[in-house]
């Protein structure tokens, strides 16, 4: 069954619409947020000269105190700009000094945990800002590449102050994808997103899966990468990377290709020219009655 395909960018994006709220720009959001990442960055980079101590959340769900530390400098760092504003960070979950705010910033301090723990050279910062439950902003920095991934609702994407396009590959032979696995899997009978990986690793050039769902969506916006899916990530995880994907011209939409949003059970990410292919993939996969009957 064919689906038909909703660009949830434009829930997000409205060109004729300025929902930023008064007092609040994008210009000082900008250099709050680069303000913050750096003083991240710069956490992330010592820990990696160093031994550091590391906990568990979960049966293989890391935290170091890296990501402690890191997202300490981050609210912080916010906090002396707009004193009111909320936030939801993965480390403290949710937290508002003033009380309710429709102003939220949505933190991971250290996207790659366990890559990072093991030295692996695959980790991000990833900032967004939402205000009224729409992002706006949205800011993903590869500190080991000094990378810098930042969007602004109706205005486009950039790498560093240059623009961001989604590639051009239309077909899904040619195309390469990303993926990931959740924490939780290790918890379940079967790799839920196994039984998908090994049918688009039918159809398409290659899958990778970097360990860090913020840098996929980011490799999507600049064409490295045709696509994107993983299930049960954190709105920490998709917030910013999401926004850089839709302006930098790709789609982003559920499993089922509606609109996304923070809490969507899946979420994928293309150039728009697969997308259709993906989600279709995806649903087809899941309709399966034998991949239904072993998945139990």
């Amino acid at each position: 069954m064919k689906v038909t395909v909703m660009n949830s960018s434009q829930k997000n994006i409205s060109p004729g619409l300025s929902p930023w709220p008064e007092g609040t720009t994008p210009e000082r959001v900008s250099v709050t947020a680069r303000k913050a990442a750096e003083l991240a960055s710069g956490i992330l980079l010592e820990g990696m000269t160093r031994k550091i101590e590391i906990g568990f959340k979960g049966r293989i769900n890391l935290v170091t105190e890296i990501d402690l530390a890191s997202e300490r400098a981050v609210i912080e760092t916010v906090l002396r700009e707009f004193p009111g504003h909320s936030f939801l960070a993965e480390e403290s979950g949710r937290t508002s000094p003033a009380g309710e705010s429709p102003h939220r910033w949505i933190i991971d301090p250290l996207d790659g945990t366990t890559n990072y723990a093991h030295r692996y050279p695959c980790f991000c910062i990833s900032i967004a800002f939402e205000s009224a439950g729409t992002v706006l902003y949205g800011l993903v920095v590869d500190p080991l590449r000094k990378m810098h991934y930042e969007a602004v609702a109706g205005r486009g994407a950039t790498l560093d102050g240059h623009p961001l396009s989604v590639s051009e590959e239309s077909l899904p032979a040619r195309s390469l994808l990303a993926t990931g696995f959740s924490y939780n899997c290790a918890d379940t009978p079967r790799l839920r997103n196994m039984e998908t990986f090994e049918g688009f690793s039918r159809e398409v050039q290659g899958i990778r899966r970097s360990g860090s769902a913020a840098l996929d969506l980011c490799h999507v916006a600049m064409g490295v990468l045709d696509g994107f899916w993983e299930r049960n990530l954190s709105p920490w995880d998709t917030a910013a990377a999401t926004l850089i994907v839709r302006e930098a011209g790709g789609t982003v939409t559920d499993g089922q290709g509606g609109p996304f949003h923070l809490e969507s059970p899946l979420v994928v990410a293309s150039n728009g020219l697969i997308h259709g292919f993906m989600v279709d993939k995806i649903r087809q996969i899941a309709e399966d009655p034998e991949q239904r009957q072993e998945s139990r």
